[in-house]
């Protein structure tokens, strides 16, 4: 009876759909096409939790849940005024609890909640156009 139970869930396994099938993390640029529309990978990951990497900009400020993800090491944050002037390489990370920062050229993985359109934070007045929800990083 247990290698019937055992063979009859093993059978299953790949048909359970994974919480998280991004095997490579992806760079933020990777976002973009070179006329800084969105790729199709963006477009069709919306809503889905994905993987990036990158590095952890200094934070705006004490106690916060969320930080600037950029492409390369940065002693500053990056900060935009209009959508017009949005960087392709960087993006704004939110997360549930407040930033621990990790020093801005230790690179990090980040996994979270893609999401797309126009955001400005109401603490900070921080634009983003893209940016992750939910997320947890290391």
């Amino acid at each position: 009876m247990l290698r019937r139970t055992f063979l009859m869930s093993s059978a299953a396994l790949p048909l359970a759909a994974p919480a998280f099938a991004q095997a490579n993390p992806m760079m933020v640029r990777e976002l973009y096409e070179r006329d800084g529309s969105l790729t199709q990978w963006a477009l069709d990951n919306e809503g889905r939790r994905v993987r990036f990497r990158g590095f952890m900009a200094p934070p705006l400020k004490a106690e916060a849940q969320f930080f600037v993800l950029t492409q390369r090491p940065m002693a500053v944050c990056p900060f935009c005024e209009t959508a017009a002037e949005w960087p392709d390489d960087i993006m704004a990370i939110y997360t549930k609890r407040v930033v621990d920062p990790v020093y801005y050229t230790v690179g990090i993985e980040v996994e979270g909640v893609l999401e797309i359109g126009e955001y400005r934070d109401p603490d900070t007045g921080f634009l983003s156009l893209v940016r992750l929800s939910d997320a947890t990083y290391g």
